[in-house]
């Protein structure tokens, strides 16, 4: 698995201006730094319409549902690329807009709400049997049902106990 590199804004605007004012190809630049070429079209564009503050890092920012709508309504119209979308509405990477487009296909403007993030909440814990607090003294026969029923749990315990010595004993030769 490849890791993604994270790169200076200092990195990108030597690059770009690299193109623009050095007039040097997008290739030759982008293989002479060992980045991937669209990436650099991106830039290039990004500095092209919004200047330096383009090329920033872009912080975390939710979008709401009139926006995606606007922007996948922009895609469809005019027939942008992908890349040219992201540059014109400021997004930081393509597969966002094509996450947008998979929810807008399957579920409709249903699907471009925003979903919770992060894990889902904890679940509750198991409720716990009330202990019988009874001031009569209990049956024979209830007596009898409670052993069962420590006994089973009990041996339940053990047999599983047992099925885990003798996995690990299959395990070691």
């Amino acid at each position: 698995m490849n890791k993604t590199t994270k790169f200076t804004y200092e990195f990108k605007l030597q690059c770009v201006e690299a193109v623009i004012k050095g007039k040097r190809s997008a290739f030759d630049v982008a293989k002479e730094n060992v980045i991937v070429r669209g990436n650099l079209r991106l830039w290039i564009k990004r500095y092209e319409l919004y200047g330096k503050a383009g090329l920033r890092k872009k912080v975390y920012q939710p979008y709401d549902i009139t926006f995606k709508l606007k922007v996948l309504q922009s895609i469809e119209r005019e027939n942008l690329s992908l890349r040219t979308a992201c540059a014109r509405f400021k997004i930081p990477s393509m597969s966002t807009i094509i996450k947008w487009q998979r929810a807008y296909e399957s579920e409709g403007v249903q699907g471009l709400t925003n979903k919770p993030k992060g894990p889902p909440p904890k679940m509750k814990p198991p409720i716990k049997r009330k202990a019988r607090k009874s001031s009569k003294p209990l049956t024979r026969e209830q007596e009898l049902l409670e052993e069962l029923e420590y006994l089973r749990a009990e041996n339940a315990l053990l047999k599983k106990l047992q099925a885990l010595v003798q996995a690990d004993k299959k395990q070691k030769p």
